[in-house]
């Protein structure tokens, strides 16, 4: 056909299963192991599809365009599932015209941006469309249709991508990127899809005035591509042969308009507006064939429009003998269009099928993150209500040395039976040298976690040195976001986890000092029963049978059953609040499908109220019974003491640290298992942390060497000639008043350019990941993504620790939440469409009705 086709932009290799699998791994940890096996196959099959897509549109067959709808479509669908800022894989495409080197543009650019891939991967899409649209046959009625179809499609991805272009690129793209490079190929690509429109008006032997009228409309889209394609910021791209070949093809639709519209003449028998057009004919045909340096170019029409003249201009002579009018008086025939910018589909692919459909979308998964935060910070709250209450009553017991009093005053033996089943439990959970163990492991794990994060704190200090040495050395010309503004969240979340460790290091002294404080009870309770019965002092002369049956030592015996049973129930609510879970994926799915918008606080707060308001009644209910009965005890054992007249003697006071020793036991037990689950959960999220970090260093070193070799390349540019601007007397071939004024179909001249375009207004924003920190400089908004957060939260929320239980919310260490309390819910931005990216359709002009039984002008071909 002749008809242009767009260069494609060429990608670099990348791997995405890497980064997805870090990001999921640090965002979804709720995700079952057989879930997270199938998410791993997806991103390996994502991963496989990428490689082959990017690369076969080079091929130029329509094959090539179903591969790559498949993949622009996992893209589109993943965006809306995952955290995108976080995601730091370096894509890198180059200039699809590839001449900035030579006039100035950038030569490509790299951005860790999904909403940048996909921007590219479309660009590819609409290029491809043109390449395979130019192949088709317009000898057969199926090849224009296919042509029609995708010159369509490829002008409505160019209008589509001015939006999205300028939402995912925030600073100076790649000059194929640019608006004005995007306005030109959208409406090159819609003038060809007209003109298969007109090839088939004419084959089908359609009535002249339509086909006059598609062509007059065509001549005007190639007028509006022609000045387009001449501004300043872009004319240097194209091939030498575009600007003049468009040129030809627009005085050729001219010509073709006057041709048909002459037959129309005939008709009517007007036979001096007949040969007026004729001749204007003929002469817009020659033009053509100059412009383009074609002299083929349309060269069977122009031979019948100079039969028709010679045959109209002899009938004229010997019969008619009508004054032959001037042509731009003469009444334009309208125009019709029917190549148009069309709505993109929701889904490119038509056999489309999501591969992450167990992940949903990033505003439901922060909307459960922050839910599990918050139930997780009321059942720490609660159990730690049930620990300090316990740990007050056994203070008060050890202090009044109970129930061991009660029990040797009842039995005479040496050796309490509580204190005996104390001590065999001590021994047969390792006793002092277990604790020893765990103690002596904590300088361990905190090493390891302290120098996973001072490592990540290394890199960034490193890239932000590297930054900043060359910022002082190329001046104003280092022109992207300096890295302090770009780390400063991450520097922020380092710090506190930092906060978290420090915190966990004063809980370690604690433990230490708890230890030695209790270690000589704590040796005494690991010895063996014969052991231990020596070390304790005999007991003393107020030790009766009759103390023993006193009203006061059976109501103390009563009191230490009730105190059994109160701590029983204890330990079953506790149970209880650990395996609490609470599910609202789909009441959050169902708020962000009908209401756009989570309101995660008011729906989590109601529900996990309905959920952990019975048990925080019980943990209310036992603490009221423990004051209760902490009252009786006082006075029973006052009593007691009154009517036995046993004395607080040396063996009191050994069974009274004997007691305490053995709380203080099973204390640290359980805090030094929480503390090292702690610090092992601690050092996996350090981990990812670090992983992000190593990315975010890596996609800002890949930046580094394209600005550095941008840069290089300034030095070594070489002016070029400018295209030479089509000639004033050839800048229109519209005459006044001929289809309407001249204005709206000439090029603009050299003297007159034309003005330039804004930049379209009302797109959509892409988020602003970083509070406070705007995106900025060619790559800074995606490298600022890159430590901000996402979906509308304010900040890089940390990964949040495993479900269930959280031991770091109980004493002495941190919480996992503290500091990152639950932010508010907002709708994610989606960037599935843009309302009214295609809103705009020229305006036809008022058209005549069709005679009876003639075809529909708008639609001739009832395609």
């Amino acid at each position: 056909m002749g008809l242009l086709s767009v260069p494609l932009k060429k990608p670099s290799e990348v791997d995405l299963a890497k980064p997805l699998k870090t990001l999921v791994q640090s965002n979804y940890r709720n995700l079952a192991p057989e879930q997270l096996n199938v998410i791993n196959e997806a991103i390996a099959e994502l991963n496989q599809l990428r490689n082959t897509a990017v690369w076969k549109v080079f091929d130029k067959q329509e094959s090539g365009l179903e591969i790559n709808y498949r993949y622009y479509d996992q893209l589109t669908a993943l965006e809306s599932k995952i955290p995108v800022q976080e995601l730091q894989v370096p894509f890198k495409w180059k200039d699809a015209f590839d001449k900035g080197s030579i006039f100035g543009g950038r030569i490509s650019l790299t951005l860790t941006s999904i909403g940048y891939e996909r921007t590219c991967v479309l660009f590819n899409l609409a290029a491809l469309q043109s390449a395979v649209a130019s192949n088709q046959s317009n000898d057969n009625d199926e090849g224009l249709k296919q042509a029609a179809k995708l010159f369509q499609q490829s002008a409505s991805i160019f209008t589509f991508l001015k939006t999205l272009a300028s939402a995912t690129i925030q600073g100076e793209p790649t000059p194929d990127l640019s608006q004005d490079s995007l306005t030109a190929l959208g409406n090159l690509m819609l003038a060809q899809a007209q003109e298969m429109f007109v090839i088939k008006a004419i084959k089908d032997n359609m009535k002249d005035l339509i086909v006059a009228k598609l062509c007059a409309q065509c001549e005007e889209l190639y007028s509006e591509s022609l000045r387009a394609m001449q501004r300043d910021s872009v004319r240097a791209l194209w091939d030498k042969e575009w600007i003049p070949q468009v040129a030809g093809r627009q005085a050729a639709m001219h010509a073709l308009t006057m041709l048909y519209h002459s037959k129309v003449s005939q008709a009517n028998k007007a036979f001096g507006e007949e040969i007026s057009r004729l001749q204007k004919a003929v002469e817009l045909f020659k033009t053509a064939q100059s412009r383009s340096s074609n002299p083929t170019l349309f060269q069977e029409y122009a031979q019948r429009a100079q039969k028709s003249l010679a045959d109209a201009k002899k009938d004229n002579d010997f019969i008619y003998n009508e004054i032959i009018p001037d042509v731009n008086n003469l009444p334009s025939p309208g125009k019709a269009q029917l190549a148009k910018v069309l709505p993109m589909a929701t889904h490119l692919s038509e056999e489309f099928r999501d591969l992450f459909t167990a992940l949903v979308p990033v505003a439901v998964n922060q909307a459960l993150a922050a839910c599990e935060g918050r139930k997780t910070e009321l059942v720490n709250g609660e159990i730690m209500r049930l620990r300090e209450a316990t740990t007050a009553l056994n203070g008060l017991l050890s202090s009044l040395n109970l129930p061991a009093i009660v029990e040797v005053t009842a039995t005479g033996e040496s050796m309490p039976p509580s204190l005996q089943e104390k001590a065999t439990a001590v021994r047969e959970k390792g006793g002092i040298g277990k604790l020893k163990e765990l103690i002596e492991r904590l300088p361990e794990l905190f090493t390891r976690n302290k120098e996973i994060l001072d490592e990540a704190f290394r890199m960034l200090d490193e890239e932000r040195d590297s930054d900043s040495q060359l910022r002082a050395q190329f001046k104003d010309r280092w022109t992207r976001t300096p890295s302090d503004k770009l780390s400063a969240t991450f520097r922020a979340n380092g710090e506190k986890y930092r906060t978290i460790i420090n915190n966990a290091t004063a809980a370690d002294k604690v433990i230490r000092e708890k230890f030695a404080t209790h270690k000589h009870g704590l040796e005494l309770l690991s010895m063996a029963t014969d052991q231990l019965a020596k070390e304790i002092p005999s007991a003393g002369a107020g030790a009766s049978s009759e103390a023993s049956n006193s009203s006061a030592a059976q109501a103390l015996r009563a009191l230490m059953e009730s105190v059994e049973t109160l701590k029983a129930e204890r330990e079953c609510i506790e149970s209880e609040l650990k395996t609490l879970t609470i599910d609202l994926k789909e009441r959050f799915l169902g708020a962000l499908a009908t209401e756009g918008v989570i309101n995660e606080p008011a729906i989590s707060l109601s529900e996990i109220g309905k959920l952990i308001g019975p048990l925080q009644e019980q943990v209310g209910e036992t603490l009221a019974r423990q004051q209760v009965l902490s009252t009786e005890i006082r006075e029973a054992h006052e009593r007691f003491v009154s009517e036995s007249g046993v004395s607080t003697d040396q063996r009191d006071r050994t069974l009274s640290e004997l007691a305490a020793a053995y709380d203080v036991f099973t204390e640290l037990q359980g805090y030094l298992q929480e503390g090292e689950t702690f610090y092992n959960g601690l050092t996996e999220i350090l981990l990812v942390f670090q992983s992000k970090i190593s990315d975010y260093c890596f996609a800002r070193k890949t930046e580094k060497e394209e600005l550095m070799k941008d840069l290089t390349h300034e030095s070594s540019r070489q002016a070029v000639p400018a295209t030479p601007i089509i000639p004033t007397h050839h800048t229109s071939t519209t005459a006044t008043n001929d289809l309407g004024s001249s204005s709206a179909s000439a090029a603009p001249s050299s003297s007159a350019p034309p003005p330039q375009a804004a930049a379209p207004t009302g797109h959509a924003p892409y988020p602003q990941q970083m509070q406070g920190i705007p995106m900025a400089a060619a790559y800074g908004g995606n490298m600022a993504a890159m430590a901000g957060g996402g979906g509308g939260f304010t900040g890089y929320a940390p990964p949040p620790m495993p479900q269930g239980f959280n031991p770091y919310g109980t004493l002495p260490y941190p919480s996992a939440y503290t500091g990152f309390p639950p932010a508010t819910m907002v709708p994610p931005p989606y960037y599935g469409t843009y309302p009214g990216a295609y809103g705009h359709q020229q305006q036809q002009q008022q058209q005549q009705p069709p005679q009876p039984g003639a075809p529909n002008p708008n639609n001739p071909m009832g395609w």
